[in-house]
């Protein structure tokens, strides 16, 4: 089943379900099933809420972070280049301001020293 439409609340055919179900609706789904032939629509609905503390951060933005990417890897070099990284051969790794990293594939490429 493939979703090719994803509607938020107010948007030309939500109306109804907006009236529904309030501030709860969070967006409307169409998926199609080729094999059945069907559309079907969806509803994702808030259900709960309660007070969360996000964790603090690992490092901060300013710190630098060593990348541990394999030679052979020239996307993720390619990549890390593009951040600003720079390539340190004494340690065979890669290092970046995290600041220039935040929330892309290059954050699971961290590489911390556990000796």
């Amino acid at each position: 089943m493939k979703t090719r439409l994803t509607l938020k609340p107010g948007q030309h055919g939500t109306k109804a379900l907006v009236d529904k179900y309030g501030d709860a609706l969070v967006c409307v789904r169409f998926r199609y099933d080729a094999k059945l032939r069907q559309r079907v629509k969806t509803v994702e609905l808030i259900v709960d809420r309660s007070d969360w503390t996000p964790p603090t951060p690992r490092f901060s933005e300013n710190t630098i972070v060593h990348l541990q990417i394999g030679a052979s890897d020239m996307q993720m070099r390619t990549k890390a280049k593009k951040a600003g990284a720079r390539w340190s051969p004494e340690k065979q790794l890669w290092y970046v301001k995290y600041a220039e990293i935040i929330g892309t594939v290059l954050e699971k490429y961290i590489y911390v020293d556990r000796s």
